[in-house]
């Protein structure tokens, strides 16, 4: 479906001015359709932009790329302001280059675009344990426990690290770099976490600083769908299922799972 609406280039916007509006239209539309005015509901909104190459500087105008925020502050936030839409203080706007965009994601008539809205649901307090298994590449384990209790399980290289901001990191699920397996190599320090999303009652992947392109990537395999899921976003976390492959960096592979079995223990 995306490559027809991707290929289809004689009817797309290739101007600023043109690209810029009916961004913003699919933007009020969708905004208006998630909340129907209220907008306190809304998380983020994911912007997910598959123009070819040569058409990126029209797009990086028309987005304000470079220029922090200002398409989130100037734009989107007049739209929200201008039909009583109650944003979120701290709502996050993501624009992203992909080749295609993810499923649930609305594409955008008229450009190489497609819009999510991601929103808050009810609270569920859930106790919940799951485990990662290590696959491919050497950590300090083979299997780590995981609660809906235990906040934020950092994943990288090394385990104990300094951020690039200066900070301390520690990785719970941590693969040494002086393993002599070769995978370990190209986890990145900050590469991911796992935290339990108790609006969805499940756990939830997200991408860290190193684990976005053009960084070292994170790919997911799911039981229910063999095509590989890359997540370009360290604001939107992807809902893990069970049986879920995830690969960091070039070759190591985790796998998550509600169950172990007994000679895995």
């Amino acid at each position: 479906m995306f490559d027809l609406f991707k290929k289809n280039t004689e009817e797309k916007a290739t101007d600023v001015k043109t690209i810029r509006e009916a961004i913003l239209q699919s933007i009020k539309e969708q905004l208006r359709k998630a909340e129907g005015g209220e907008g306190n509901n809304i998380r983020g909104i994911q912007l997910y932009i598959t123009c070819q190459p040569e058409e990126k500087h029209a797009y990086d105008a028309a987005l304000y790329v470079g220029e922090e925020n200002k398409f989130r502050n100037d734009e989107v936030q007049r739209i929200a302001d201008d039909f009583a839409i109650n944003l979120p203080e701290e709502w996050a706007m993501d624009i992203l280059f992909v080749d295609e965009p993810p499923s649930e994601a609305t594409p955008i008539a008229g450009v190489d675009a497609a819009l999510f809205i991601s929103t808050k649901k009810n609270i569920v307090q859930k106790n919940v344990t799951a485990y990662i298994k290590i696959r491919i590449g050497e950590a300090e384990k083979t299997i780590y426990p995981i609660t809906s209790t235990g906040g934020k399980i950092y994943i990288g290289r090394e385990k104990k690290v300094q951020t690039a901001d200066g900070f301390y990191r520690e990785n719970n699920i941590a693969f040494p770099e002086a393993s002599s397996d070769a995978a370990n190599k190209f986890i990145s320090r900050q590469h991911a976490h796992i935290e339990f999303d108790h609006e969805a009652a499940t756990f939830c992947l997200f991408a860290d600083e190193g684990g976005v392109p053009p960084r070292n990537k994170i790919k997911v395999r799911s039981a229910n769908n063999p095509a590989p899921i890359k997540l370009y976003s360290t604001h939107v976390g992807y809902p893990l299922q069970q049986g879920d492959q995830v690969l960091l960096g070039q070759s190591a592979l985790i796998e998550f799972s509600y169950t172990i079995e007994e000679n895995e223990v």
